[in-house]
């Protein structure tokens, strides 16, 4: 028993220091990052896009009906 609890807390050690896995956090984080960056610039220009399509939509005026 007190053998396969060594072995067992020697396996734990072991892979908590595997750095590994460690690539592949830093790199999902990365993307998160990236993501919220991109949906902020997105989400920016489309409210300025939909103000200005807004204000040009509001100055056009119909055109005449001349028969």
């Amino acid at each position: 028993m007190l053998d396969h609890l060594k072995n067992l807390c020697g396996k734990s050690v072991q892979t908590l220091r595997d750095e590994r896995g460690q690539g592949l956090v830093e790199y999902a984080l990365i993307l998160v990052l990236i993501a919220v960056v991109v949906i902020t610039a997105v989400r920016g220009i489309g409210t300025n896009a939909s103000t200005t399509f807004q204000r040009v939509n509001a100055a056009i005026t119909p055109p005449a009906n001349n028969p």
